[in-house]
C-alpha cells in the first residue's frame, strides 16, 4: 500500500473463520446472565438477592429491550434505570434471598416485573434536593407511564409500564 511501506499489514485469513464473530466482553456477560437466569421476555428470571445481581438485571433488561424487541435506546435507558431502582428495594428492603425479573411486551407498551416474596409495600417519599436515597420509587414515578404494586398471597410484584411505538 502506497505510504505505508514496512507497516505491517493485516493478513487475509481464509476459510470462515475470517468473518466469524468475536464477542465483546458486555456480550459475554450477557450472554452468560441470559445462560444462567434465562430470558426475563420469556419466563421469569430467578436471581439472587444480592447487590451484584442489580447489574445482571440491568444487563438483561437492555439486551430485552434493545436486542430483542428492537426499541430505541432512550427506552432501553430509562427501563435499566428502573429496573435498577426496582431491584434494589427488592435486594436492600425484602430479606428474600431470590426474586424475579420478567418482562412483557404488548401492543404500544412495555411492562417490567420485580417479585419477591415480601408482602411489604414500596412507599412513594417526598424527595427534596440534598436527599442521597430514597428517589428510586419518584424515578419510577416520573419516568415511567404507570407503575404500581400486586399483592399475592406469597408476597409482592412491584411494576412499571412504559408506551413504545409499535413499527
Amino acid at each position: 500500500m502506497a505510504g505505508l511501506e514496512g507497516v505491517d499489514q493485516p493478513r487475509e485469513r481464509g476459510g470462515a473463520t475470517a468473518a466469524r464473530w468475536v464477542p465483546a466482553p458486555e456480550d459475554e456477560r450477557t450472554a452468560e446472565a441470559l445462560r444462567l437466569y434465562g430470558n426475563p421476555a420469556e419466563d421469569d428470571a430467578r436471581l439472587p438477592s444480592r447487590p451484584e445481581s442489580a447489574a445482571v438485571a440491568r444487563r438483561l433488561t437492555q439486551w430485552v429491550v434493545l436486542r430483542h424487541w428492537q426499541l430505541t435506546p432512550q427506552i432501553a435507558e430509562h427501563a435499566v434505570l428502573l429496573v435498577s431502582e426496582l431491584v434494589g428495594n427488592a435486594v436492600r428492603h425484602t430479606g428474600a434471598r431470590v426474586f424475579a425479573l420478567r418482562l412483557q411486551r404488548r401492543r404500544g407498551w412495555i411492562r417490567v416485573e420485580v417479585r419477591d416474596p415480601s408482602r411489604g409495600l414500596p412507599c412513594l417519599m417526598p424527595v427534596h434536593e440534598l436527599d442521597t436515597s430514597g428517589r428510586g420509587l419518584f424515578l419510577v414515578d416520573k419516568l415511567s407511564d404507570r407503575w404500581g404494586v400486586d399483592l399475592a398471597p406469597r408476597g409482592k410484584t412491584t411494576w412499571f409500564e412504559m408506551r413504545v411505538s409499535d413499527r
